[in-house]
Formats: structure tokens, C-alpha cells, sequence
């Protein structure tokens, strides 16, 4: 079982992952919400915090156990990992590396994606020089690619089919941010898109931001109830900073490196843990709240 320490010290760094990783959700939803009326904004902050933490936030999770050990059941994977049951420990055991291998590649390209490509404050010395050979992006991540899943073969098959649903992951939840980017000038340059039909669209951003956070959640913990509770927590700051501090949070410019290296460390961690590598679970959440706390203090002296 897994202590009281333990438990709050996964919950705050997954609170604290979930919100900073968000920030670019924020951003959208509020951009978007500023042309909506005060109804549409009402119905999509409150009921639509109910869809972002228990149907996002809550399925996919559970749903991720259950792909990954079927034969426990739907019930079976939500509390396997509370029970007291050596089958079910060891049933949670043998298919972890699949799973933590596959989601170590996605943030670990999701990492070099933003280091290479994605418009930045730079934060650390090297990030202009990696920006500036943005093409370099695509070589790096297929090579890191082929030498995972070269190692993975010889563990187990699966592993490196495994690391491959990573990359494919990474790839089309890409294409859905690149998609949501165009969408949203065209909602800011003006459209006769219904109410309705934004709010539809923000949930769908939403459940393609919020990906992200419940992947590199399996880096800190396999406990489908503490990533809902933290996950979803996160989901309601970043909805309170939505509707109220969005202009303050977007000052604290180094914030977003602060996440984008957190994914890199729980990616590294999570590869690491596939390859039985261990790595104790006090180790997630410090970084994470190391990382940030660095960045956040950064930004603040920029104020």
C-alpha cells in the first residue's frame, strides 16, 4: 500500500503537472470565451468542467489500464491498483512496461517537438540554438525512436509496439493542436460559428490538451483514482484561471518551460522504469515541483 506522505506528494504534483501544462488550453478557452455570450461562457465553465474531469480526465486513464490488462475487467482496472491481491500486483507489473515505455516516447517528443519547433521565451542558454535547427526535429526523434524500440525487441515484442503507439499518439494529437491553432484565428477574426458549436470545439481541444497530463500522470503513479484526483483538481484551477487570471498567468512567461521540461524528466523516467529500471516514486512529483518552482521564480523576476 502506499503511504499517506506518498499519496500527497503524487496529488500535488499532479495537480501542479496537470495545471502549468495546460496553460495553452487556458489560453484558448479564454480567448474563445471572450466572443461567446454569458450563457454559452456559464454552460461551458461549469458543465463543461464536469466532461474535462470525469469523462476525459477519468475514462481515459481507466481506460488505458484496462487496454493494457484486459483480463482484469473494467472494475478490475480502476481498483487493481489498491488491492491487496499478488495476482493482480503481478498481473499490473508484467504489462507496465508496455504501457510506461509507450508513454515515456510520447512526452519525450513532445519535449523535442516544442525544443526544436514551437515558438518560445527562451529560459536556458541552448534553446535559440535548437530552435534555430528546428529541421533537426524529425532525424533526432526517429533515431531516438529506432534505438528505443532496438532495445525494447529484447525485452518483450510488445515493448517496442509499445514505443511505436507512442510516436503514433504523439503524431495525431499533434495534428488535432495544429488544427485547433487554425480554428481559433479563425474564431478570433470573426465567424457566424454558433455558440454551441464553440463550446463543442473547445471540449474537443480540451480532450486533445488534456492527453498530454494523463500520460505523463502514469509517470508519477498507476493508480487510476489518484490520477483522477489530481488530474482533475488541475482541470478545475486551470478553469478558475480561465475566467479570472488568464492575463496574469500569461506574464509568467517561463511557465511553459517549466512544463515542456517536466514532460522530458517524466518521459525519461517513465522509459527508464519500462526498462526495469527503478526509480522511487518520491522522484516524479520532486522534479516536477523542483522544475517548476525554477521557472515560476524566473518569471517572476521578469515582472
Amino acid at each position: 500500500m502506499i503511504d499517506i506522505f506518498s499519496i500527497i506528494l503524487i496529488v500535488v504534483g499532479l495537480i501542479l503537472f496537470e495545471t502549468i501544462s495546460s496553460i495553452d488550453n487556458a489560453v484558448i478557452n479564454a480567448e474563445v470565451l471572450s466572443t461567446m455570450s454569458q450563457k454559452a461562457r456559464r454552460w461551458f465553465l461549469i458543465y463543461g468542467l464536469f466532461f474535462a474531469v470525469f469523462v476525459i480526465r477519468g475514462m481515459l486513464p481507466w481506460a488505458i489500464i484496462w487496454a493494457t490488462n484486459p483480463s482484469l475487467g473494467a472494475i478490475g482496472a480502476l481498483t487493481a491498483t489498491f488491492s491487496e491481491d499478488p495476482k493482480i500486483k503481478e498481473v499490473i507489473e508484467e504489462s507496465s512496461p508496455f504501457l510506461l515505455v509507450g508513454g515515456g516516447v510520447f512526452l519525450i517528443f513532445l519535449f523535442f517537438h516544442w525544443l526544436f519547433i514551437e515558438a518560445k521565451n527562451y529560459g536556458l542558454r541552448g534553446e535559440r540554438f535548437f530552435h534555430q535547427h528546428g529541421v533537426w526535429f524529425y532525424a533526432v526523434v526517429s533515431i531516438l525512436l529506432t534505438v528505443i524500440v532496438w532495445f525494447s525487441l529484447k525485452q518483450h515484442p510488445f515493448m517496442a509496439f509499445g514505443a511505436v503507439v507512442g510516436s503514433t499518439a504523439f503524431f495525431i494529437t499533434h495534428g488535432f493542436k495544429q488544427n485547433a491553432e487554425v480554428h481559433e484565428k479563425e474564431l478570433m477574426g470573426g465567424t457566424s460559428m454558433s455558440d454551441w458549436s464553440k463550446i463543442m470545439y473547445l471540449e474537443v481541444i480540451d480532450a486533445t490538451f488534456s492527453i498530454d497530463g494523463v500520460i505523463g500522470a502514469f509517470a508519477f503513479t498507476l493508480s487510476v483514482p489518484l490520477i483522477l484526483i489530481g488530474n482533475g483538481i488541475g482541470a478545475f484551477v486551470v478553469r478558475e484561471l480561465t475566467i479570472s487570471n488568464i492575463e496574469r498567468v500569461k506574464r509568467y512567461i517561463y511557465l511553459k518551460n517549466g512544463a515542456m521540461y517536466s514532460i522530458f524528466f517524466l518521459g525519461v523516467i517513465m522509459i527508464l522504469d519500462s526498462f526495469n529500471v527503478h526509480i522511487p516514486q518520491w522522484v516524479s512529483p520532486v522534479i516536477t515541483i523542483s522544475v517548476i518552482g525554477y521557472f515560476f521564480y524566473k518569471s517572476r523576476k521578469c515582472l
